[in-house]
């Protein structure tokens, strides 16, 4: 690592399919997350002393469940796949 700047392509992917992975892993650990995504994020800047070249991209909260946690029946349901879909 040179420390040089350089263009980063697709950065909300890369940063989307490695939350999905870590909020992934936590819940196979046994803890549950729970995602936030405020607009606008800049305050997060100033809260956590980062410079304003960075850009935050979510807040995730993750700890262990209360014993009697329960999910939500609706959370459980699936739709069709022809509902959800479209194939060409």
């Amino acid at each position: 690592v040179t420390g040089e700047d350089r263009k980063n392509y697709y950065i909300s992917e890369s940063v989307g399919i490695a939350t999905g992975m870590l909020i992934t892993a936590c819940q196979l650990a046994g803890l549950a997350t729970l995602v936030h995504t405020p607009n606008p994020m800049g305050f997060l800047n100033e809260l956590c002393g980062r410079p304003a070249t960075e850009k935050p991209y979510l807040i995730l909260v993750v700890g262990y469940p209360a014993n009697d946690a329960m999910v939500p029946k609706h959370a459980l349901k699936k739709k069709p796949l022809g509902e959800i879909s479209a194939f060409l």
